[in-house]
C-alpha cells in the first residue's frame, strides 16, 4: 500500500503571518511538491492571491485549493473531503499538503476529519502548526488588532455569542505539535524567554516551540514531523467545542519582499564511531535532545557486530531508528548525526554529551 501522504495543518490568529510563514516555506521547499488548502471566509480570497503570486515551481497555482465558505469544521462533508479527494486523485499527486485554517477556525475538528473513511486510507497529519503573534500574546491580547477580529466576528451570522480570545487561543496551542513564536523580533530577551517558558507548559510534553521573524522557518523544521494527530485526539483537549469563523487571515499586512530570519537556526553535525547499544544509544539522544531543546536530529549510525547501517531520525523528544541497508566495501563505519535546533544551542556540550 502506498504511503500515506503527510498533511500540516497551520492554524493561528489573523495576523499571527501564517500566510508569511507558508510562503517562505514555498521559496524554500527545496524541490519538494506542496499542494497547499486555503481556508477563507466570504468572498476575499486575499491570501490566495498572495500565494498565487509567489511564482514557485514547486507549488504552481493549480496545486492552490481555496475553501471560501468559511470554517473548514463546518464544511468537513461538503467542501473539505471532495477537495481532499480531488488533490489525491492527482496522476501526479504531492508530496505534501499544508492547510492554513482561517484565523479563528479550532484546528481539532479539522485534524478528525482526517478519519473520515474517504481519505483516511490516504493522508495522515504530519503535524498541527500553531503560529502566535509574540508581541500581541506577551501583551495579553492574543491578536495584533483585536478590533477587526471582533469586527469579523459580528459579520458572521453563525457565531451568536462571544467567546474569549483567550480561550480561543488555549484550544490552538492544545492541538498544536509545534509553535512558532512570530514577530520575535519585536520582543526583549526576557519577554521571549518568558513566553516560550509559559507556552511549553500550557502546551503538552514533547511539544515544540521555536521563535522565529518574518515565519523564516527551515522547511527541515517545518515540515516531516511525523506525528500522525489524528490518532492522537484524546490528548488535544479542547477548552470549549463552539464553531468560530473569520474572514480571510489579514497577515499579508507584515508581508515583505524580502525575507529574513534563518540565522536563527543552526545546523551542526558530531561524528562518533560504532555504537554498542542501539537502546541505550537513543535513550541518551532522547536525554541530550531534551537538555538542550533540540529541533531535530537525523543521521546513520554504526552498530557494532551487525552489518547493516541504522538510520535515526529524531522529532523533538520523538526518536526514531531503523537498519536500511548494508554498508558498502570500503565504506566507514562511523556514526554521523545532524544537529538541527535555535541559534545559541552549545554545540560542544551537545556533541560532548552524544560521545559521552
Amino acid at each position: 500500500m502506498a504511503a500515506k501522504i503527510p498533511t500540516t495543518v497551520v492554524t493561528g490568529f489573523l495576523g499571527a503571518g501564517k500566510t508569511t510563514l507558508i510562503r517562505h516555506m514555498l521559496e524554500n521547499a527545496n524541490g519538494k511538491r506542496i499542494a497547499l488548502i486555503i481556508n477563507e471566509f466570504g468572498d476575499l480570497g486575499v491570501d490566495g492571491d498572495i500565494l498565487k503570486g509567489c511564482g514557485d515551481e514547486t507549488c504552481t497555482e493549480n496545486d492552490i485549493m481555496e475553501l471560501s465558505n468559511g470554517c473548514i469544521c463546518c464544511t468537513v462533508a461538503d467542501e473539505f473531503i471532495p477537495t481532499m479527494q480531488k488533490l489525491l486523485e492527482r496522476d501526479n499527486p504531492p508530496d505534501h499538503i499544508v492547510i492554513e485554517t482561517s484565523g479563528l477556525a479550532l484546528p481539532q475538528p479539522l485534524v478528525r476529519a482526517f478519519n473520515w473513511p474517504e481519505i483516511s486510507t490516504r493522508v495522515t497529519v504530519d503535524g498541527v502548526v500553531t503560529v502566535v503573534d509574540g508581541r500581541a500574546v506577551v501583551d495579553g491580547q492574543f491578536a495584533a488588532n483585536v478590533a477587526a477580529v471582533d469586527a469579523q466576528r459580528a459579520q458572521d451570522d453563525n457565531l451568536d455569542h462571544e467567546t474569549p480570545l483567550s480561550e480561543l487561543f488555549a484550544d490552538q496551542v492544545a492541538c498544536a505539535d509545534m509553535i512558532v513564536v512570530n514577530k520575535a523580533d519585536l520582543l526583549t530577551d526576557a519577554e521571549s524567554a518568558a513566553l516560550v517558558t509559559k507556552l511549553h507548559k500550557d502546551s503538552r510534553d514533547g511539544v515544540q516551540v521555536v521563535k522565529t521573524t518574518m515565519g523564516a522557518l527551515p522547511v527541515d523544521v517545518l515540515l516531516g514531523q511525523g506525528i500522525g494527530a489524528e490518532d492522537d485526539l484524546g490528548a488535544r483537549h479542547e477548552v470549549h467545542h463552539h464553531h468560530h469563523h473569520d474572514e480571510g487571515d489579514d497577515d499579508h499586512h507584515h508581508d515583505h519582499a524580502h525575507e529574513h530570519g534563518h540565522d536563527a537556526f543552526q545546523t551542526f553535525a558530531v561524528t562518533l564511531g560504532e555504537i554498542t547499544d542501539v537502546a541505550a544509544f537513543t535513550a541518551k539522544i532522547k536525554d541530550v535532545i531534551r537538555a538542550h531543546n533540540i529541533l531535530r536530529l537525523k543521521g546513520f549510525a554504526a552498530v557494532a557486530g551487525k552489518p547493516m547501517r541504522l538510520t535515526i531520525q529524531a522529532v523533538g523528544p520523538r526518536v526514531d531508528s531503523y537498519f536500511d541497508r548494508p554498508f558498502g566495501a570500503g565504506e566507514a563505519r562511523t556514526t554521523t548525526l545532524v544537529v538541527i535546533g535555535q541559534a545559541g544551542m552549545d554545540q560542544d556540550a551537545i556533541a560532548a554529551a552524544l560521545r559521552a
